[in-house]
Protein backbone atom coordinates (compact mmCIF):
# COMPACT_ATOMS: atom_id res chain seq x y z
CA UNK A 1 0.00 0.00 0.00
CA UNK A 2 1.15 3.25 -0.27
CA UNK A 3 0.61 6.24 1.91
CA UNK A 4 -2.43 8.85 0.41
CA UNK A 5 -0.03 11.49 0.36
CA UNK A 6 2.62 10.07 -1.25
CA UNK A 7 4.19 12.86 -4.17
CA UNK A 8 3.15 15.56 -3.09
CA UNK A 9 5.30 18.01 -1.86
CA UNK A 10 4.69 20.75 1.02
CA UNK A 11 7.25 23.32 1.62
CA UNK A 12 7.12 24.65 5.36
CA UNK A 13 8.21 27.80 6.85
CA UNK A 14 7.39 26.72 10.32
CA UNK A 15 8.37 27.00 13.80
CA UNK A 16 6.85 25.84 17.13
CA UNK A 17 3.52 24.16 17.47
CA UNK A 18 0.75 25.60 15.42
CA UNK A 19 2.48 25.37 11.66
CA UNK A 20 4.29 22.02 12.95
CA UNK A 21 1.62 20.54 14.61
CA UNK A 22 -0.51 20.60 11.45
CA UNK A 23 2.19 19.88 8.80
CA UNK A 24 3.41 16.52 10.79
CA UNK A 25 0.08 14.90 9.42
CA UNK A 26 0.74 15.63 5.74
CA UNK A 27 4.51 13.90 6.32
CA UNK A 28 2.54 10.92 8.69
CA UNK A 29 0.48 10.67 5.61
CA UNK A 30 3.46 10.33 3.08
CA UNK A 31 3.76 14.29 1.35
CA UNK A 32 7.68 15.29 0.71
CA UNK A 33 7.12 17.81 4.32
CA UNK A 34 10.57 20.24 3.47
CA UNK A 35 11.23 22.60 6.76
CA UNK A 36 12.99 25.67 6.06
CA UNK A 37 15.17 26.38 8.75
CA UNK A 38 18.07 29.21 9.13
CA UNK A 39 20.90 27.80 10.67
CA UNK A 40 22.50 31.29 11.69
CA UNK A 41 19.26 31.60 13.95
CA UNK A 42 19.36 28.12 15.06
CA UNK A 43 16.65 26.80 13.21
CA UNK A 44 12.93 26.12 14.64
CA UNK A 45 12.78 27.46 17.96
CA UNK A 46 10.86 24.33 19.29
CA UNK A 47 14.41 22.64 18.91
CA UNK A 48 15.65 24.23 22.29
CA UNK A 49 12.58 24.11 23.87
CA UNK A 50 13.80 22.00 27.49
CA UNK A 51 13.59 20.31 29.95
CA UNK A 52 14.40 17.37 27.83
CA UNK A 53 17.03 17.44 24.73
CA UNK A 54 18.55 15.45 22.64
CA UNK A 55 22.48 16.43 21.39
CA UNK A 56 22.40 19.51 19.86
CA UNK A 57 19.78 21.27 18.08
CA UNK A 58 17.06 19.31 19.34
CA UNK A 59 14.86 17.87 21.91
CA UNK A 60 11.71 15.85 22.84
CA UNK A 61 9.75 19.30 22.34
CA UNK A 62 10.84 19.24 18.76
CA UNK A 63 10.54 15.66 17.94
CA UNK A 64 7.00 15.51 19.40
CA UNK A 65 6.00 17.54 16.07
CA UNK A 66 8.39 17.13 13.42
CA UNK A 67 8.36 12.91 12.43
CA UNK A 68 9.04 12.18 8.72
CA UNK A 69 9.61 15.66 7.90
CA UNK A 70 13.02 17.05 6.35
CA UNK A 71 15.25 19.81 7.00
CA UNK A 72 16.50 22.36 4.41
CA UNK A 73 19.10 24.45 5.72
CA UNK A 74 18.35 28.04 4.17
CA UNK A 75 18.54 31.82 5.02
CA UNK A 76 15.14 33.58 2.95
CA UNK A 77 17.04 36.93 2.81
CA UNK A 78 20.06 35.80 1.33
CA UNK A 79 19.94 36.47 -2.95
CA UNK A 80 21.39 32.74 -3.00
CA UNK A 81 19.13 31.33 -0.55
CA UNK A 82 16.30 33.42 -2.25
CA UNK A 83 16.90 31.92 -5.90
CA UNK A 84 17.59 28.30 -3.95
CA UNK A 85 13.81 28.71 -2.14
CA UNK A 86 12.40 29.99 -5.88
CA UNK A 87 13.65 26.88 -7.35
CA UNK A 88 12.47 24.52 -4.35
CA UNK A 89 9.08 25.93 -5.04
CA UNK A 90 8.60 25.77 -8.52
CA UNK A 91 8.45 21.57 -7.70
CA UNK A 92 5.88 21.85 -4.92
CA UNK A 93 2.62 22.00 -4.27
CA UNK A 94 1.98 24.34 -1.36
CA UNK A 95 3.96 26.31 0.66
CA UNK A 96 2.83 27.20 4.58
CA UNK A 97 3.98 29.35 6.90
CA UNK A 98 3.05 30.47 10.70
CA UNK A 99 4.68 33.41 10.82
CA UNK A 100 3.94 36.63 12.34
CA UNK A 101 1.10 38.02 9.87
CA UNK A 102 3.05 40.64 7.98
CA UNK A 103 5.92 38.55 7.42
CA UNK A 104 5.25 37.01 4.60
CA UNK A 105 4.89 39.98 2.32
CA UNK A 106 8.62 40.75 3.63
CA UNK A 107 9.92 37.35 2.78
CA UNK A 108 8.02 36.71 -0.77
CA UNK A 109 6.08 33.93 0.36
CA UNK A 110 2.56 35.04 -0.95
CA UNK A 111 1.37 33.52 -3.99
CA UNK A 112 1.62 37.03 -6.12
CA UNK A 113 5.56 36.11 -4.75
CA UNK A 114 5.70 32.63 -6.38
CA UNK A 115 3.58 32.45 -9.17
CA UNK A 116 6.40 33.68 -11.72
CA UNK A 117 8.06 30.47 -10.60
CA UNK A 118 4.99 28.59 -9.98
CA UNK A 119 1.43 29.57 -10.84
CA UNK A 120 0.33 26.33 -9.32
CA UNK A 121 1.46 26.84 -5.62
CA UNK A 122 -0.88 27.23 -2.94
CA UNK A 123 0.26 29.28 0.16
CA UNK A 124 -1.21 29.01 3.55
CA UNK A 125 -0.71 31.11 6.15
CA UNK A 126 -0.90 30.74 9.83
CA UNK A 127 -0.20 33.51 11.80
CA UNK A 128 -1.59 35.02 15.33
CA UNK A 129 -4.27 37.31 13.69
CA UNK A 130 -4.12 37.21 10.40
CA UNK A 131 -1.90 38.74 7.26
CA UNK A 132 -3.94 42.04 7.01
CA UNK A 133 -5.26 45.04 9.79
CA UNK A 134 -4.09 46.35 12.63
CA UNK A 135 -2.81 43.39 14.41
CA UNK A 136 -0.98 41.59 11.68
CA UNK A 137 2.28 42.38 12.71
CA UNK A 138 1.11 41.33 16.27
CA UNK A 139 3.14 38.16 18.23
CA UNK A 140 0.56 35.94 19.50
CA UNK A 141 0.19 32.52 21.50
CA UNK A 142 -2.12 30.17 22.39
CA UNK A 143 -2.73 31.22 26.16
CA UNK A 144 -3.48 34.55 24.96
CA UNK A 145 -5.94 33.10 22.36
CA UNK A 146 -7.53 31.02 24.98
CA UNK A 147 -7.97 34.56 27.08
CA UNK A 148 -9.24 36.83 24.84
CA UNK A 149 -11.76 34.39 23.38
CA UNK A 150 -13.18 33.77 26.37
CA UNK A 151 -11.43 30.07 27.01
CA UNK A 152 -10.51 31.02 30.05
CA UNK A 153 -14.03 32.37 31.26
CA UNK A 154 -15.49 29.30 30.65
CA UNK A 155 -13.19 26.97 32.77
CA UNK A 156 -12.78 25.72 35.70
CA UNK A 157 -14.84 26.51 38.76
CA UNK A 158 -17.84 28.92 38.89
CA UNK A 159 -16.10 30.09 41.84
CA UNK A 160 -12.58 29.71 40.93
CA UNK A 161 -10.11 31.64 38.82
CA UNK A 162 -10.09 31.98 35.02
CA UNK A 163 -8.35 28.81 34.07
CA UNK A 164 -7.09 28.06 30.64
CA UNK A 165 -6.75 24.43 29.30
CA UNK A 166 -4.34 22.03 30.34
CA UNK A 167 -3.43 21.84 26.47
CA UNK A 168 -2.33 24.22 23.77
CA UNK A 169 -5.57 23.57 21.99
CA UNK A 170 -5.73 26.54 19.87
CA UNK A 171 -2.28 26.05 18.35
CA UNK A 172 -3.42 22.35 17.47
CA UNK A 173 -7.18 23.26 15.77
CA UNK A 174 -5.33 26.09 14.19
CA UNK A 175 -2.77 23.81 12.41
CA UNK A 176 -5.43 21.24 11.44
CA UNK A 177 -7.69 24.30 10.23
CA UNK A 178 -4.41 25.15 7.89
CA UNK A 179 -3.87 21.75 7.00
CA UNK A 180 -7.88 21.38 5.56
CA UNK A 181 -7.03 24.63 4.24
CA UNK A 182 -3.62 23.59 2.15
CA UNK A 183 -5.41 20.14 1.11
CA UNK A 184 -8.46 22.24 -0.82
CA UNK A 185 -6.57 24.47 -2.04
CA UNK A 186 -3.80 21.99 -3.35
CA UNK A 187 -7.20 19.88 -4.79
CA UNK A 188 -8.41 23.53 -6.41
CA UNK A 189 -4.93 23.96 -8.35
CA UNK A 190 -4.81 20.49 -9.58
CA UNK A 191 -8.20 21.26 -11.57
CA UNK A 192 -7.62 24.87 -12.54
CA UNK A 193 -3.81 24.93 -12.64
CA UNK A 194 -3.55 27.99 -10.65
CA UNK A 195 -2.75 28.42 -6.79
CA UNK A 196 -4.13 30.74 -4.57
CA UNK A 197 -3.35 32.24 -1.12
CA UNK A 198 -5.07 30.91 2.24
CA UNK A 199 -5.14 32.62 5.72
CA UNK A 200 -6.19 30.88 9.08
CA UNK A 201 -5.54 32.44 11.95
CA UNK A 202 -5.23 31.66 16.08
CA UNK A 203 -7.75 34.03 16.81
CA UNK A 204 -9.93 33.43 14.29
CA UNK A 205 -9.91 29.57 14.88
CA UNK A 206 -10.30 30.48 18.56
CA UNK A 207 -13.41 32.34 18.14
CA UNK A 208 -14.66 29.95 15.99
CA UNK A 209 -14.74 27.31 18.56
CA UNK A 210 -16.87 29.15 20.60
CA UNK A 211 -19.44 27.02 18.37
CA UNK A 212 -22.93 26.88 19.62
CA UNK A 213 -22.64 29.12 22.96
CA UNK A 214 -21.48 31.98 20.22
CA UNK A 215 -24.55 31.00 18.20
CA UNK A 216 -26.94 31.13 21.64
CA UNK A 217 -25.60 34.49 22.61
CA UNK A 218 -25.70 36.06 19.12
CA UNK A 219 -29.26 35.16 18.67
CA UNK A 220 -30.59 35.35 22.02
CA UNK A 221 -27.96 36.89 24.11
CA UNK A 222 -27.81 34.29 26.06
CA UNK A 223 -23.84 34.21 27.64
CA UNK A 224 -23.07 30.44 28.74
CA UNK A 225 -20.94 30.33 32.23
CA UNK A 226 -19.02 27.71 33.97
CA UNK A 227 -20.92 25.03 35.44
CA UNK A 228 -19.87 23.26 38.67
CA UNK A 229 -18.21 20.29 37.58
CA UNK A 230 -17.08 21.16 34.55
CA UNK A 231 -20.69 20.19 33.52
CA UNK A 232 -22.63 20.68 29.65
CA UNK A 233 -24.41 23.86 30.07
CA UNK A 234 -27.48 22.56 28.75
CA UNK A 235 -27.31 18.73 29.09
CA UNK A 236 -27.79 17.18 32.63
CA UNK A 237 -26.76 14.97 33.98
CA UNK A 238 -23.26 15.32 31.63
CA UNK A 239 -20.75 16.46 34.85
CA UNK A 240 -18.42 14.82 37.36
CA UNK A 241 -19.77 12.98 39.95
CA UNK A 242 -18.01 11.55 43.32
CA UNK A 243 -17.28 8.18 43.26
CA UNK A 244 -16.13 5.71 46.00
CA UNK A 245 -12.41 6.62 45.22
CA UNK A 246 -12.51 9.82 43.67
CA UNK A 247 -14.67 10.78 40.22
CA UNK A 248 -16.32 9.62 37.39
CA UNK A 249 -17.69 11.49 34.10
CA UNK A 250 -20.98 10.73 33.28
CA UNK A 251 -22.44 11.94 30.23
CA UNK A 252 -26.04 10.90 29.33
CA UNK A 253 -26.38 13.11 26.12
CA UNK A 254 -29.51 11.61 24.96
CA UNK A 255 -32.76 10.42 26.49
CA UNK A 256 -31.86 6.87 25.57
CA UNK A 257 -28.48 6.96 27.67
CA UNK A 258 -30.32 9.16 30.77
CA UNK A 259 -33.15 5.78 31.15
CA UNK A 260 -29.90 3.30 30.45
CA UNK A 261 -28.45 5.28 33.18
CA UNK A 262 -31.37 5.43 35.56
CA UNK A 263 -31.62 1.28 35.03
CA UNK A 264 -28.23 0.82 35.27
CA UNK A 265 -27.85 2.28 38.85
CA UNK A 266 -31.38 0.69 39.98
CA UNK A 267 -33.33 3.96 40.12
CA UNK A 268 -35.89 3.36 37.66
CA UNK A 269 -38.19 5.63 39.25
CA UNK A 270 -36.52 8.34 38.55
CA UNK A 271 -37.23 7.95 34.54
CA UNK A 272 -40.39 9.01 35.45
CA UNK A 273 -39.78 11.51 38.33
CA UNK A 274 -41.54 14.75 36.83
CA UNK A 275 -38.84 16.83 37.68
CA UNK A 276 -36.50 14.57 35.28
CA UNK A 277 -38.89 13.73 32.59
CA UNK A 278 -36.93 15.56 29.56
CA UNK A 279 -33.89 17.86 28.98
CA UNK A 280 -35.93 21.04 30.22
CA UNK A 281 -36.58 19.54 33.42
CA UNK A 282 -32.83 17.75 34.07
CA UNK A 283 -31.52 21.19 33.74
CA UNK A 284 -33.72 23.23 35.47
CA UNK A 285 -32.89 20.40 38.64
CA UNK A 286 -29.34 19.84 37.85
CA UNK A 287 -28.88 20.77 41.48
CA UNK A 288 -30.90 18.23 42.92
CA UNK A 289 -30.04 15.37 40.37
CA UNK A 290 -26.15 16.08 41.40
CA UNK A 291 -27.02 15.40 45.23
CA UNK A 292 -28.83 12.49 44.45
CA UNK A 293 -26.60 10.88 41.40
CA UNK A 294 -23.76 11.73 43.74
CA UNK A 295 -25.71 9.56 46.77
CA UNK A 296 -25.97 6.41 45.09
CA UNK A 297 -22.15 6.54 42.46
CA UNK A 298 -20.48 7.20 46.08
CA UNK A 299 -21.26 3.80 46.91
CA UNK A 300 -18.60 2.01 44.38
CA UNK A 301 -15.60 2.75 42.58
CA UNK A 302 -15.15 4.49 39.34
CA UNK A 303 -13.46 1.48 37.92
CA UNK A 304 -16.96 -0.87 39.45
CA UNK A 305 -18.80 1.79 37.62
CA UNK A 306 -17.03 1.48 34.08
CA UNK A 307 -17.55 -2.16 34.69
CA UNK A 308 -20.42 -2.38 35.66
CA UNK A 309 -21.92 0.67 32.48
CA UNK A 310 -19.65 -1.74 29.94
CA UNK A 311 -20.65 0.61 27.35
CA UNK A 312 -24.20 1.13 28.06
CA UNK A 313 -23.94 4.34 29.65
CA UNK A 314 -21.32 6.86 28.26
CA UNK A 315 -18.80 7.00 31.27
CA UNK A 316 -15.30 7.77 32.17
CA UNK A 317 -12.26 7.74 34.74
CA UNK A 318 -10.66 11.06 35.28
CA UNK A 319 -6.84 10.05 34.24
CA UNK A 320 -3.73 12.13 35.44
CA UNK A 321 -1.32 11.94 32.47
CA UNK A 322 0.64 9.17 33.47
CA UNK A 323 -2.04 6.88 33.76
CA UNK A 324 -3.97 8.04 30.71
CA UNK A 325 -0.31 7.16 29.14
CA UNK A 326 0.12 3.84 30.78
CA UNK A 327 -3.45 2.90 30.06
CA UNK A 328 -3.59 -0.97 28.02
CA UNK A 329 -6.31 0.12 25.91
CA UNK A 330 -3.93 3.03 24.70
CA UNK A 331 -1.11 0.97 24.11
CA UNK A 332 -3.29 -1.50 22.36
CA UNK A 333 -4.97 0.74 19.85
CA UNK A 334 -1.35 1.72 18.82
CA UNK A 335 -0.96 4.66 20.71
CA UNK A 336 2.72 4.90 20.87
CA UNK A 337 5.50 4.75 18.32
CA UNK A 338 8.97 4.10 18.52
CA UNK A 339 11.38 5.80 16.23
CA UNK A 340 15.09 4.95 15.84
CA UNK A 341 17.07 8.25 17.32
CA UNK A 342 20.53 8.74 17.00
CA UNK A 343 20.47 10.16 19.96
CA UNK A 344 17.60 7.97 21.82
CA UNK A 345 17.62 4.64 19.71
CA UNK A 346 13.99 3.83 21.91
CA UNK A 347 12.37 7.44 21.54
CA UNK A 348 8.85 6.82 22.14
CA UNK A 349 5.77 9.22 20.15
CA UNK A 350 2.66 9.84 19.77
CA UNK A 351 1.26 7.55 16.68
CA UNK A 352 -0.52 9.32 14.05
CA UNK A 353 -4.46 8.86 15.53
CA UNK A 354 -5.38 8.00 11.73
CA UNK A 355 -5.29 4.16 11.19
CA UNK A 356 -4.48 3.47 7.70
CA UNK A 357 -4.12 -0.29 8.22
CA UNK A 358 -0.19 -0.24 7.78
CA UNK A 359 2.09 1.30 9.91
CA UNK A 360 2.90 5.22 9.38
CA UNK A 361 6.51 5.95 8.64
CA UNK A 362 9.02 6.00 11.67
CA UNK A 363 11.46 8.32 10.40
CA UNK A 364 12.14 10.95 13.71
CA UNK A 365 12.25 14.59 13.09
CA UNK A 366 15.40 15.34 11.40
CA UNK A 367 18.74 17.31 12.61
CA UNK A 368 18.98 20.94 11.52
CA UNK A 369 20.05 21.27 7.91
CA UNK A 370 20.02 17.30 7.62
CA UNK A 371 18.84 16.63 4.08
CA UNK A 372 19.88 20.12 2.89
CA UNK A 373 22.49 18.22 0.28
CA UNK A 374 20.19 15.42 -0.88
CA UNK A 375 17.29 18.12 -1.31
CA UNK A 376 19.76 20.33 -3.23
CA UNK A 377 21.28 17.47 -5.30
CA UNK A 378 17.49 16.49 -6.03
CA UNK A 379 17.02 20.41 -7.59
CA UNK A 380 19.93 19.91 -9.83
CA UNK A 381 22.67 21.50 -7.96
CA UNK A 382 26.32 20.37 -8.09
CA UNK A 383 28.56 19.30 -5.37
CA UNK A 384 30.81 22.89 -6.00
CA UNK A 385 27.56 24.59 -5.96
CA UNK A 386 25.92 23.53 -3.15
CA UNK A 387 30.03 24.08 -1.16
CA UNK A 388 29.71 27.40 -2.54
CA UNK A 389 26.05 28.17 -1.11
CA UNK A 390 27.17 26.80 2.76
CA UNK A 391 30.99 28.91 2.16
CA UNK A 392 28.15 31.89 1.64
CA UNK A 393 25.79 31.12 4.67
CA UNK A 394 22.81 31.11 1.91
CA UNK A 395 22.56 27.19 3.79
Amino acid sequence: MSLPLAGLRIVAVEHYGAGPYGTGFLADLGADLIKIENRQTGGDVSRHVGPHHLGEADSQFYQAFNRNKRSLSLDLKHPDGKAVFHKLVATADGLTNNLRGDQPKKLGLRHEDLAPHNPAIVCAHVSAYGNHGERAGWPGYDFLMQAEAGFLHLSGEPDGPPARMGLSIVDYMTGMTCTVALLAGINQAKQTGRGRDLEVSLYDVAMHQLSYPAVWYLNEGDVTDRVPRSGHPFIVPSQLYRSQDGWIFVMAQTQKFWEALCDKIEQPGWKTDPRFLDYDGRHENRDELTLMLDRVLIKRTTADWLAHFAGEVPAGPVNDLATALDNPYFRDRGGVQTVNHPDRPDLKLMNNPIRLGEPIPDRPGPKLGADSEDILSELGYSSDEIADLRESNAI
